[in-house]
């Protein structure tokens, strides 16, 4: 899965979980405030990359996310890390 389709899967998700309109999501937009995430928000976040990515995510990786560039670049190299620990 290149970075394209990461990006896509994402959006897709984003938009359907946190009814967000996709033209709000741009790289450079804070994650926190589009998406308008409470702490339950990111609860419903975790189990949603999970269960679409398959990998496991700590609360405490969401520290240094702010944008949704942060976010897709996070889940992109937790995917390239999985599939080099397989």
């Amino acid at each position: 899965m290149d970075k394209s389709n990461i990006i896509e899967k994402i959006n897709g998700f984003l938009v359907e979980e946190f009814e967000v309109d996709m033209d709000k999501i741009t790289s450079d937009a804070n994650l926190r405030e589009t998406l308008e995430l409470d702490s339950l928000d990111y609860i419903d976040l975790v189990v949603v990359i999970e269960s679409n990515f398959g990998f496991k995510v700590k609360p405490e990786d969401f520290a240094g996310i702010t944008t949704f560039q942060n976010f897709y670049d996070y889940v992109a190299n937790r995917i390239a890390a999985e599939k080099v620990a397989s």
